[in-house]
């Protein structure tokens, strides 16, 4: 975990309520895609915890839905402003038990951490497809950045307003993978622990405190234990998930 002054290059939203952020600064200790970072918000006394997108030659890219006063105050920073951030959070998704064609399905905010996972199963020679679920169509975002990958995508929205009418559980279980991983909301985990055929990673969402492991807060009961979801965690195995 480092303690780092990170600077605003943009931020700016990509579809209701959902905003992207890109700043510049040390990102060495973004090793592994799906660690988070926990952001400090003038005026808010817990720090905001978000998955990292992507980080690459010192530009960190951060996305997130705006929920409440802290990221309502996150979202009117603009280009040149300064965020303490703490980074290298989080244990991050596994990539060298992902076989030939790993499966990457996500669920609204879910989708950010998957995008620097499939760039790293690529430069790894693997062959991911992705699966993107969303509400209707308004609501979809980075799409397009996952087909620049050139990777097969699949989108679904519950509404039918855009790609395959359903869920991304429901495009899963038509799917032809060896492997998966996952992000997006508990109802989302549970329809795909259902469908699921090969072994595959879960990165969890909680309410955290201290974002590193101290406060306990975020603790959550597994087949081997207690885990905390921010220090163990937020990426679970699917054979150690208590359902």
């Amino acid at each position: 975990m480092t303690e780092t002054i990170f600077t605003v290059i943009s931020n700016g939203t990509v579809s209701p309520g959902i905003f992207v952020m890109k700043l510049s600064g040390d990102t060495s200790d973004i090793i592994k895609p799906g660690q988070f970072v926990n952001v400090k918000v003038d005026g808010a006394f817990l720090r905001r915890p978000i998955s990292v997108c992507d980080a690459e030659e010192n530009v960190l890219t951060l996305v997130y839905r705006v929920v409440g006063d802290g990221t309502g105050r996150l979202s009117r920073t603009r280009p040149f402003d300064t965020l303490n951030l703490l980074t290298g959070l989080g244990n991050g998704y596994d990539t060298s038990v992902s076989g030939e064609r790993p499966l990457l399905v996500g669920g609204g905010v879910g989708v950010p951490p998957l995008y620097m996972l499939c760039k790293k199963l690529i430069r790894e020679g693997k062959s991911p497809s992705v699966i993107l679920g969303f509400n209707t169509e308004s609501g979809i975002f980075l799409e397009s950045e996952f087909r620049a990958l050139g990777v097969p995508v699949t989108v679904t929205t519950a509404d039918g307003s855009y790609g395959i009418k359903g869920t991304a559980a429901d495009a899963m279980a038509c799917a032809d993978y060896t492997y998966f991983y996952t992000c997006g909301p508990m109802p989302m985990f549970r329809a795909i622990e259902r469908v699921a055929v090969t072994g595959g990673q879960f990165s969890f969402e909680e309410r955290m405190g201290c974002g590193f492991g101290a406060c306990m807060g975020c603790t959550c009961k597994t087949k081997y234990g207690d885990k905390r979801i921010c220090r163990d965690g937020p990426i679970l195995m699917r054979e150690e998930i208590i359902w």
